[in-house]
């Protein structure tokens, strides 16, 4: 798998502001994308179904902060977990194995920042599937594992595997 190269992703299409992906259980809407910030950052809302989550991974190319705005979070960070509420902040530097997961009853939200912006814009839109909007979740299905795979590699993700 080969990562996107900066001007490959300079000529990829950016999401357009306020559109929502569904992914994993979590609907992302994009609120300031690479495009608004001379690439420096992304920014997207995250709501996460209860119960729903993003498998342990690590980026190589990014680094990525969570700012829990509702509901409850757990956090698996390099073999630990902890738990995080409003007002929460995260920083997973990059190469940092980590992962989420909605601990409670609720859909939960958080704000979510990559550094530099545009690769995790770009692994949403291939990786997932347009929503109606920020809490329209589809009926659970299971995940097309093998394509989650392949694209997340070639935006400089790696799924480690459960532990």
């Amino acid at each position: 798998m080969t990562l996107l190269s900066p001007a490959a992703l300079a000529e990829a299409t950016p999401p357009e502001v306020g559109s929502s992906i569904h992914l994993l259980g979590t609907i992302v809407t994009f609120r300031g994308i690479a495009a608004q910030t001379e690439g420096h950052y992304s920014l997207v809302e995250a709501a996460t179904a209860p119960g729903a989550f993003t498998p342990p991974h690590v980026h190589s190319a990014d680094a990525e902060a969570f700012y829990v705005l509702e509901g409850e979070y757990e956090v698996f960070r390099d073999g630990e977990i902890s738990r995080h509420g409003p007002g929460a902040f995260v920083y997973m530097p990059r190469g940092t194995a980590h992962g989420f997961r909605n601990a409670g009853p609720e859909t939960a939200r958080m704000l979510v920042i990559n550094v530099p912006g545009g690769l995790h814009e770009q692994f949403f839109l291939a990786a997932g599937e347009p929503a109606a909007g920020p809490l329209a979740f589809p009926p659970p299905q299971a995940p097309d594992i093998p394509k989650l795979i392949e694209v997340a590699g070639r935006y400089g993700i790696t799924l480690l595997p459960p532990e």
